[in-house]
């Protein structure tokens, strides 16, 4: 399964992974704290979230020959949702086998 990851510069970054989690959790299987949050989106997608002082990093699992660049939009689109009072930057990278 490709994973890749992000990491994303803000002082929020456990305000937006909580509001992230409640947005989804509506819908797929979710589990978070405040700084620590796995949604299981079903068919081989996941996305992991960590917090800390520094930021928000996200994890994006996709089944293999799925849209990974689509998957990671979403996930991105939703984080600036929550975000709109600073500009975010998401330099997605694949990890490693």
């Amino acid at each position: 399964m490709p994973i890749s990851e992000a990491r994303v510069a803000t002082a929020d970054g456990s305000r937006y992974l909580q509001q992230l989690c409640k947005h989804w959790s509506h819908k797929f299987t979710v589990d978070f704290t405040a700084d620590r949050g796995m949604i299981d989106f079903g068919d081989g997608r996941a996305c992991a979230l960590a917090a800390d002082a520094g930021g928000l990093v996200l994890r994006a699992t996709v089944p293999e020959g799925g849209d990974a660049a689509r998957f990671e939009t979403v996930i991105a689109d939703h984080v600036k949702r929550f975000a709109f009072r600073e500009e975010l930057t998401f330099d997605w990278h694949p990890l490693g086998d």
